[in-house]
């Protein structure tokens, strides 16, 4: 719906809007232009870029890179940031510090286009403002350079980014904005290459990273020469007394030469104006304020004259909300939600002829730092905070999708987590008990989005400040406490942190029995983590047994076709598949796919992984037909819905490929080898699931007698696993046990025992003497010492003790206690796994 003004006010609207873009023209745009991230090699003409406008085709360009802004001044501090830039240094080669606004970052911008212009190959433009920024960004370069983590870590990335460049010699620039701890940047700085390194900060601690350029205010002549070009006025002593009245600081100067040419003042006028803002009411009692007295009125005074032009108030919402979304911008649609889309349109062009807001070639919108610290502090002196905060949390809250869209769309989950994170630094922490709830709801959101997207370091570093702030805030035995505390254990147990994951689920569990009651679905749903939990990490009797309680409870509370019950049925048949109980798996898959294929549809994500999970089932089962056919039909099925480098999709391709390769060496061999390079492309070389891919190729090495190359892979897995998963993790043991049949293939019999002994003593200890994995490492090292030769007392010693255990688990009549029994009778070569 369009503004309804009276026709005076439409008049005036009207008049206002023309002189503004009037004066906008004449000055050459707005203020304040940046650059768009993941940009084309194509950059538009103005900024002295070479070839008319086009980059060369080699040249990379990643970064809101500020444009030249009108009557821009080309102060003697750019020649000083070239020559400190190129002295050689090798990791920081300079920091740009200053107040704010006094023209840091578009200095930077300056250097950055110059190098541009002079066709480097790398230009990178990172806001280092938080972590989380830091990384996405640094996220970005090393995805337009092809270093990037294929699973999406953005950390992982970082870190790649840093080593590439450390053995770049071509010519680059990496520019940190706004950055505020050196110890946040110094892990991602590359300490050889040709890559030079621009901070801009105003903190001086970054003296200690490198050469230091000090960048002042204007001096006076360069005021007087920037407030004639912009307001085309012809008043030197007027221009002299506005330049001393805002000290000479170029952001200052900026804004009241875009009021004072939009309204047609005089210097005298505009000053008067400007000494009768009410700073004491509009801008007390918030701490840490640290620029110029003068700088909130002048910033303010544009604010009300943009305000004033719309009786609707939508521009002074679409300011408010911008003030505590992200610094980096926001995209058109976000404000879209605000009202109709061509009065949100109108509002947005006035703050961009105000110079309130700027686009990027990328259609973001993007305020000034320091403007949107001062909007805020009017907000906190007028008690309209939570109002500015709660109406940026309702503008995303709509936009948050559910959990299985989070890998497809896990880049937008990335810019909606910064613009959460945004709004929560803004100052959630000190507003009302909804506000902070709906907060942390949202937070909490993010670190799930995070974890699905397997962005594993920023789902555990945000989870565990969600839960910091939770637990601070809201009290330990709130229920979006025990929330935070579940996702951040969920973020653990995929990172393969099962320690920890297994502490916080229980104190979860204990927690939401106690509040809650046991029967309600979240404690019903904490049970079932716990289970999943106790599972990964081969405590399989503790996790049947509560697999076994939270699917009966489930079913009489939630019913018996609830998704979570269905959920709770296949999480049981897969633990009973693990524990080799492979006669009651089966069942419980089958019907659990059919409910889901009734219940979910034939396509839902949930009915492919049943399809997966008992087409697996069957495999263990020796029905090797069926379960071929299955993995068939479920790999076409999660290529067609999840897309083909889905995680879900190359787990499919994987079983299949093992299937159809059993008993064919030579053949398996190349069909590994892709879908191990697969894996690294899309989820990264520390993946669990990467992991698991080279042990396969590793097997499958070994088998066809290529030793060396077995066991170079089963020695990288093994490190990685002992890394990453720990050295007490299940995955951790079998690499061990790997490694030592492939040592002892390989005739290196003394380290094959030690190794052998090594998986048996940890088993025992960890999963305990009745695992299923324990029971297989007692044969494991028995069948060892009997190859030795010399040590068969030793071999058929813990031989006998193998099959009393397994005639005790698993019962004298079982096939795996059979096998047994006739292997020690006949003292036969075994090498066999569970």
């Amino acid at each position: 719906e369009a503004l309804r003004l009276p026709p005076a006010g439409a008049n005036r609207l009207g008049v206002a809007l023309a002189v503004a873009a009037v004066v906008s023209a004449a000055a050459g745009g707005p203020l304040f232009w940046w650059a768009g991230r993941d940009r084309l090699n194509e950059q538009p003409s103005g900024d002295g870029t070479a070839s008319g406008g086009r980059l060369p085709a080699d040249q990379v360009v990643v970064g809101e890179i500020p444009r030249q802004p009108p009557a821009f001044v080309e102060r003697q501090t750019l020649a000083r940031l070239a020559g400190a830039a190129g002295s050689g240094r090798v990791a920081v080669v300079c920091a740009v510090t200053g107040l704010r606004g006094v023209g840091k970052t578009h200095l930077a911008a300056a250097y950055a286009r110059e190098r541009i212009a002079q066709g480097w190959g790398l230009v990178g433009w990172v806001s280092a403002e938080s972590r989380g920024s830091l990384l996405a960004d640094l996220a970005r370069v090393a995805e337009r350079l092809g270093v990037a983590d294929p699973e999406g870590d953005s950390a992982e990335s970082a870190r790649r980014l840093r080593d590439h460049l450390g053995t770049r010699a071509r010519e680059g620039l990496l520019v940190f904005d706004n950055a505020a701890d050196p110890g946040l940047l110094r892990p991602f700085l590359p300490a050889t290459g040709g890559t030079q390194i621009v901070v801009t900060s105003t903190s001086r601690v970054f003296a200690e990273l490198g050469a230091m350029v000090d960048v002042a205010a204007f001096s006076r002549a360069e005021s007087l020469d920037y407030l004639e070009e912009r307001t085309s006025l012809d008043d030197p002593d007027g221009a002299a007394a506005v330049a001393a009245e805002l000290g000479d600081l170029p952001l200052a100067l900026a804004q009241a030469a875009a009021t004072i040419a939009g309204q047609h003042l005089t210097y005298p006028v505009y000053l008067e104006r400007l000494r009768q803002a009410p700073v004491a009411e509009l801008l007390a009692g918030v701490p840490g304020g640290d620029y110029p007295h003068a700088t909130g009125p002048v910033l303010l005074l544009n604010v009300t004259a943009a305000e004033d032009g719309d009786p609707s108030g939508l521009t002074s919402r679409v300011l408010r909300a911008m003030s505590v979304l992200s610094a980096e911008g926001a995209g058109r649609g976000l404000l879209n939600a605000l009202d109709d889309q061509t009065s949100v349109d109108a509002a947005i062009q006035r703050c961009v002829a105000w110079s309130l807001l700027a686009w990027s070639v990328t259609g973001h919108m993007v305020m000034h730092r320091l403007l949107g610290r001062v909007l805020r502090e009017r907000d906190h002196a007028a008690g309209e905070s939570d109002a500015a905060l709660g109406l940026a949390l309702s503008l995303l809250e709509p936009r948050l999708f559910s959990e299985d869209q989070a890998w497809a769309r896990r880049d937008e989950g990335s810019d909606l987590a910064a613009q959460i994170e945004a709004v929560w630094h803004a100052g959630v922490e000190t507003g009302g008990p909804a506000l902070v709830g709906r907060a942390l709801a949202a937070r909490s959101w993010a670190v799930r989005q995070f974890r699905v997207a397997a962005d594993l370091t920023r789902a555990i570093d945000l989870g565990e400040r969600t839960l910091a702030a939770a637990e601070q805030v809201l009290g330990p035995d709130h229920p979006d406490t025990m929330a935070a505390r579940n996702n951040l254990a969920s973020a653990y147990q995929s990172a393969g942190r099962l320690g920890e994951a297994i502490l916080l689920f229980e104190q979860a569990l204990a927690d939401r029995k106690r509040i809650l009651g046991p029967d309600h679905p979240d404690s019903l749903g904490s049970r079932n983590n716990l289970a999943s939990a106790y599972q990964s990490a081969g405590r399989l009797g503790e996790a049947i047994l509560l697999f076994e309680q939270a699917l009966a409870d489930r079913e009489r509370v939630l019913g018996p076709d609830h998704p979570d019950t269905l959920t709770s049925r296949d999480n049981l048949a897969s633990a009973y598949q693990s524990a080799r109980r492979t006669d009651e798996a089966i069942p419980l898959y089958e019907a659990t796919l059919a409910d889901r294929e009734r219940v979910l549809g034939p396509d839902h994500p949930d009915t492919l992984t049943s399809r997966n999970n008992l087409a697996d089932a069957y495999w263990s089962a020796n029905r090797q037909g069926e379960a071929i056919l299955r993995m068939k039909t479920a790999l076409a099925d999660r290529e067609r819905v999840l897309g083909p480098d889905h995680p879900d999709t190359l787990t499919s391709r994987n079983n299949l490929a093992g299937y159809q390769s059993a008993g064919q060496v030579v053949g398996a061999i190349p069909i590994f080898e892709r879908i191990l390079a697969d894996r690294e492309q899309v989820l990264g070389p520390d993946h669990p699931d990467t992991m698991a891919a080279r042990n396969n190729l590793g097997s499958t090495y070994k088998s066809a007698g290529q030793l060396s190359k077995a066991i170079t892979l089963f020695e990288r897995t093994l490190a990685d696993r002992e890394r990453i998963l720990g050295p007490d993790h299940p995955d951790t043991f079998w690499s061990r046990n790997n490694l030592a049949f492939a040592y002892m293939a390989a005739g290196w019999v003394d380290k094959a025992l030690t190794l052998f002994a090594a998986v048996l003593a940890d088993s025992e200890r960890v999963l305990g003497p009745d695992h299923p994995d324990t029971l297989a490492a007692q044969n494991n090292l028995a069948g060892a010492y009997h190859e030795v030769g010399d040590q068969v007392g030793k071999s058929i010693d813990i031989f006998e003790r193998h099959v009393a255990d397994l005639e005790r688990v698993l019962g004298p009549d079982h096939p795996v206690t059979l096998a047994a029994q006739d292997r020690l009778g006949q003292e036969k070569d075994f090498y066999w796994r569970y």
